[in-house]
């Protein structure tokens, strides 16, 4: 249903010493086996009960249950952290070694222990580099993801060619990268600021196995997208003159599938270049949104619904809850 907010032990029997001679090896054998046994049960009660001290047993039945979901339990802080619990390195790509988009910066999470990862690709607005979104590469990275900043071949490239240019870094990412090991290539998603935003739902329509989109401030001269199947999350700001929300992210979002999950975020006192700066707003729902349909991580539903109220950085948010993806 689609909604909207605006807002003591017994003495022991002494056996007779003369019948305790002949056996004594065995006797031996016996203790010794006894002992060992107890040894183990003590062993395995103690882990027992260090395992559930420490959740283990629930932890356990989550990730047989969901196999993706990476990281601690998440807490409004924690999403809403500079970083997030994943220390970060990074490489850079050069435009040279790659075809289709024009190089960019991959983050990814160091640790291998949690096995592989989910991925986004973002691409940057008209006239702008990589450098515009470069925010987002560690901040997401740090919460368990791989994260690719594109340049695009040129600045003045146009939606459509952007929702392509995304498309050619997932697939360097998940065939060729120096990273590729660490990715889950089932397991892909879409970002973008203004044209990179529309770049982003056109990435969606012509990809439907893409498992998340985020359009920022997205433009786009197409304005209608039934067609998409992935969850989306549009941002919109009730401040932008280049891409108003009335005449982009609204019917953006009114156009897409009503069985579909996505939600509408219109960032409250923002204008079309508040993603090109740290937002913690835009930072802690796209979180969620790439947990909850990246990893299926179903701890993250708390954040998106029920839906967001109105605040002093929200001036509306609408949504379709429960989530179904």
């Amino acid at each position: 249903m689609q909604q909207q907010n605006r807002a003591v032990p017994a003495e022991p029997v002494r056996p007779d010493p003369s019948a305790r001679r002949p056996h004594r090896l065995t006797s031996r054998l016996v203790r010794a086996g006894l002992a060992a046994l107890l040894a183990a049960g003590g062993l395995v009660a103690a882990q027992a009960t260090g395992a559930q001290a420490n959740g283990t047993p629930a932890a356990a039945a989550r990730a047989a249950a969901n196999p993706y979901e990476r990281g601690p339990a998440p807490t409004t802080a924690g999403i809403e952290a500079s970083r997030g619990p994943y220390a970060v390195s990074q490489t850079t790509v050069s435009s040279l070694s790659v075809t289709g988009f024009g190089g960019g910066t991959v983050y990814y999470p160091t640790s291998t222990s949690d096995g592989t990862f989910g991925v986004v690709a973002i691409a940057p607005g008209f006239t702008a580099y990589q450098s515009s979104i470069a925010w987002l590469g560690p901040r997401l990275a740090s919460q368990g993801f791989v994260v690719f900043t594109i340049d695009t071949l040129t600045t003045l490239d146009q939606p459509d060619s952007r929702g392509r240019q995304l498309l050619a870094a997932l697939d360097y990412l998940t065939q060729r990268s120096t990273v590729r090991s660490r990715i889950d290539s089932t397991r892909l998603g879409v970002m973008g600021h203004s044209m990179g935003g529309g770049g982003t739902l056109e990435a969606a329509k012509s990809r439907p196995s893409l498992q998340a989109a985020i359009p920022l401030t997205g433009w786009n001269l197409d304005t209608t997208w039934p067609e998409i199947q992935t969850p989306t999350l549009i941002v919109g700001a009730d401040g932008d003159t280049i891409a108003p929300v009335a005449t982009h992210s609204e019917p953006f979002y009114r156009s897409l599938p009503s069985t579909l999950d996505k939600a509408y975020l219109e960032l409250r006192g923002a204008t079309h270049f508040t993603p090109n700066s740290s937002n913690t707003t835009i930072a802690k729902y796209s979180i969620s949104w790439l947990k909850r349909f990246i990893d299926n991580d179903t701890r993250y539903e708390q954040f998106l619904c029920p839906l967001p109220q109105a605040s002093l950085t929200i001036a509306e948010y609408r949504g379709n809850c429960p989530h179904t993806s």
